[in-house]
């Protein structure tokens, strides 16, 4: 079986390196990774550079943005299974991809996913919250549950049954995409287990954002036909609340 993972970045010097560093790292030996970058002006190419027998394809480029890098990543692809790693997030220990494998090896699995701790944008060491994705259920979608987006993983049939990432969610293409396949039936497999590092702060991590990216989940729920439950927004403020309260509670 083989991996491909793959990297969006733009302009990420300051962090992008953490990254190389957690994929080379990794126990698991088939793997594609692919950087796709939208033509960065800083050192992130110098550093790619460095990792040259790490990275197996790399293009540079103006894209129209995180998803639609994630989109040329992904047609890029061609194992098995694909993933996604941003370019300031970090593999949290090096079997991850071994257990993800280890889930595909039951044929009937279209999906795995795992838990996602959000730490300090200038400490990575310093944990912020911790997002425990759970096991699906149909009820949670009405609620607006999703698994944690960079650590779940899908075989490459999966994106050709139910296409790419909708770039009319500029903020939330990642939720729109999995009520999509999640509303239909995947089968999906929980790993409950954290696998990935996340900085804080990026587009949708900023205040002014959070409420127009809960406004691009619930549209992408309708669009999915998935009723949209009174408790929506108290489910995702209690979410929030427990999250750094676990968060608080692993430092």
């Amino acid at each position: 079986m083989k991996i491909s993972l793959v990297t969006a970045s733009f302009n990420s010097a300051s962090t992008i390196e953490d990254t190389f560093k957690s994929v080379g790292l990794q126990a698991f030996s088939e793997l594609e990774y692919i950087l796709v970058d939208g033509a960065s002006s800083d050192a992130t190419l110098e550093l790619a550079g460095k990792y040259e027998n790490l990275i197996s394809k790399q293009v540079s480029e103006p894209d129209g943005g995180i998803y639609d890098a994630m989109n040329k990543g992904i047609r890029m692809a061609t194992g098995d299974v694909v993933g996604l790693i941003n370019s300031d997030d970090m593999l949290a220990a090096p079997d991850v991809l071994l257990e993800v494998a280890a889930a595909f090896e039951d044929q009937e699995v279209e999906a795995v996913y795992g838990d996602l701790v959000y730490v300090d944008a200038g400490d990575v060491s310093k944990t912020k919250r911790v997002w425990r994705s759970g096991i699906y259920s149909k009820q949670k979608l009405a609620r607006g549950w999703y698994p944690a987006h960079p650590t779940v993983y899908l075989r490459r049939s999966v994106y050709e049954r139910f296409g790419l990432f909708d770039l009319d969610f500029p903020l939330a293409a990642d939720g729109e995409f999995l009520f999509r396949i999640f509303s239909k039936g995947i089968r999906a497999r929980y790993i409950p287990k954290i696998m990935v590092r996340m900085r804080t702060g990026g587009a949708t991590g900023q205040r002014s954002n959070l409420w127009r990216q809960n406004r691009e989940i619930m549209r992408g729920m309708r669009k999915n036909g998935i009723h949209v439950s009174p408790l929506f927004f108290p489910a995702k403020l209690l979410n929030r609340t427990w999250q750094r309260f676990q968060g608080w509670m692993a430092r």
